[in-house]
């Protein structure tokens, strides 16, 4: 359906639908995204408040456990739940001055919230004590009816219970009874009730710093369902609603919600772990969902402006590229100079659709262009390895004439003088040197031949010396067939004669040739104890190194070795690579050492 439209009209339509589906993703999403988050987050907190209150209210109910231990463990207690039925008499009334004197009032002391405390025997006998209010006496039918109602509501392990109930007329709603059974002096079974009455009211005191909004609230379920506290005194001692009934005794890690009362409430409950109670908490459902009402709001308001603005720049883009593109469109044709590939037109025709067109016509053109450097380039670098090659050809030729001049000239005195051997060892070895020399079709030989080719040229040098000199060769066999490159060891040796010992070759001096591998590379040595080379003058030798270019002439740092060391450098660059090369080391007076570095390769098997 879009085929006909205009590029302008296409961009419209194509963000609009972007921009729907993404707004109308990105808010459903995110609204309930955040609104289950918020709901876990309200969850967690309810069940943090209510396992703090719980834990804090055990605590509570805990301390006043504690005080119980002291008069469980008095000894004028035991001796009551002792006493024989019916006893009323000193012994009675001495026990219950103990009792009040070193246990009672202490308690009322320490905890003026505690209403009363009393104490029942199983054999009849009752003593109360009450704090700051006023009490009564009751008769023996009573205290029965009590004693009985305590037997079936306390544990027989003598274990804590919290009941709702009280001694005093009408507070059976306002008072929290703390009780359990104890044992006398007698028996280890309990003979007896111990109980402490807190007036409800204190608890309200320990939740005041939670903070459960306009409407949430706490109030705690005995296990029978009925509320033991409440905000609203009418309901205590009432049962608990049968909708919320179930799950607040059950007590499950979860929140759940009802409808109470005409309104949605959540609830989440929690058991005492002195297990006959359960802490709940409640709060309503509108509250705890504001926020997300807020999100879905915000998120409709903001969705709809940003759906406006987003229109209003998808039509000022759309023109920004239209425009351009009709503009382009028309420099094009003056600029039809080439191309690397053709695009496949469409069947439809568009603003698009005109500029592929018009940039097939140019591609063409640059493929044409592209193909006429890239021969040129390849007929440059031809000609560059041509020159390069012919620099190492002509490299490979190149020998000292003076050592040549010198030579011919002792060849001639010898012949001269006398008719002796030597001769032709000089014209044999000159013969072989110069065999090697000249010969340009390899450019990597082994180190083997190189020594060979410096023993030769020892032979010719001894001769023009007048004395026999041996050159220290520590090469270990194992490198004998190592590669490198041709005419590059007698150069360095030749050095050594010509600059190491200007005042004459002396038997303390000695020329050492070495090799040896160091992590990839292979290395060559020649060290002389010599005469050794200036500071100056070295680190001008070691600049012309860096330049990595040939010399032709000698001059400047060249005057040390001659253009040997410097082309010797070079011929291993071009051959091996600009990262190997010579190296060289010296002091004054002490001597030299050039050593050439190539790259470590297995040795060349022997035929």
């Amino acid at each position: 359906m879009m085929r006909n439209l205009n590029l302008s009209q296409k961009l419209f339509i194509s963000y609009l639908i972007v921009i729907l589906i993404s707004l109308t993703g990105v808010g459903v999403f995110s609204y309930r995204a955040s609104s289950g988050e918020l709901d876990q987050l309200v969850q967690n907190q309810l069940s943090q408040v209510v396992g703090n209150a719980v834990h804090h209210t055990d605590l509570y109910i805990r301390n006043y456990e504690r005080s119980m231990v002291s008069l469980l463990n008095s000894n004028d207690v035991k001796r009551f739940i002792d006493l024989a039925p019916g006893e009323n008499g000193y012994p009675y009334y001495e026990l219950r001055k103990y009792i009040r004197e070193l246990g009672i009032e202490p308690l009322f002391i320490r905890n003026p919230e505690v209403a009363d405390i009393f104490l029942l025997s199983f054999n009849g006998n009752a003593m109360y004590f009450y704090n700051g209010i006023s009490g009564e006496s009751f008769s023996k039918e009573e205290v029965k009816r009590q004693l009985e109602f305590y037997k079936r509501n306390t544990n027989q392990n003598g274990s804590l219970s919290v009941l709702n109930h009280s001694i005093l007329p009408g507070q059976n709603n306002s008072m929290l009874t703390l009780v359990r059974r104890i044992r006398g002096l007698a028996s280890t079974d309990p003979g007896g009730i111990l109980a402490i009455e807190l007036r409800a009211a204190e608890l309200s005191e320990l939740w005041k710093g939670i903070d459960l909004g306009e409407t949430g609230y706490f109030f705690i379920v005995d296990e029978e369902g009925k509320f033991v506290h409440h905000p609203d005194n009418t309901l205590i001692g009432q049962a608990v609603p049968d909708s919320i009934r179930e799950h607040v005794l059950a007590s499950g890690p979860q929140a759940f919600s009802a409808n109470v009362n005409g309104k949605e409430q959540m609830f989440m409950s929690r058991r005492s772990s002195y297990g006959n109670w359960r802490l709940v908490v409640s709060m309503s459902l509108e509250e705890l969902h504001k926020p997300s009402a807020t999100i879905r709001s915000t998120t409709l308001v903001v969705g709809c402006f940003t759906l406006a603005l987003a229109l209003w720049l998808a039509i000022r883009f759309g023109r920004s590229i239209t425009g351009p593109i009709r503009a382009l469109k028309g420099v094009m044709r003056q600029t039809e100079k080439g191309n690397w590939a053709t695009i496949p037109l469409p069947e439809y025709r568009d603003e698009i659709v005109e500029l592929m067109s018009r940039y097939n016509l140019m591609v063409n053109r640059l493929s044409e262009m592209v193909e006429k450097v890239y021969q040129a380039e390849l007929r440059d670098q031809e000609s560059r390895m041509e020159r390069q090659k012919a620099e190492l050809q002509s490299l490979q030729l190149q020998i000292n004439p003076h050592f040549l001049y010198n030579t011919l000239e002792t060849i001639v005195c010898y012949a001269v003088i006398r008719d002796s051997k030597e001769i032709t060892e000089i014209v044999k070895a000159l013969a072989y040197m110069l065999r090697y020399s000249v010969q340009t079709n390899l450019e990597e030989i082994t180190v083997a031949n190189e020594l060979k080719h410096v023993l030769h040229y020892l032979v010719v040098l001894q001769h023009r010396i007048g004395r026999e000199f041996e050159i220290d060769v520590a090469v270990h066999p194992d490198y004998l067939l190592h590669n490198m490159v041709r005419l590059t060891l007698q150069p360095l040796v030749e050095n050594a004669f010509q600059h190491a010992f200007p005042e004459g070759v002396e038997d303390y001096h000695f020329i050492r040739i070495d090799a040896g591998e160091q992590e990839n590379l292979f290395w060559v040595s020649v060290e002389d104890n010599g005469a050794g080379i200036s500071a100056e003058k070295l680190q001008e030798l070691r600049e012309k190194l860096g330049t990595n270019r040939l010399i032709d002439k000698e001059g400047g740092a060249a005057r040390y070795g001659g253009i040997g060391i410097v082309n010797v450098h070079r011929r291993i660059q071009m051959v091996f690579g600009e990262q190997y090369g010579l190296k060289i080391e010296s002091e004054v007076d002490k001597g030299t050492k050039l050593t050439m570095f190539m790259p470590k390769s297995e040795p060349v098997p022997f035929p």
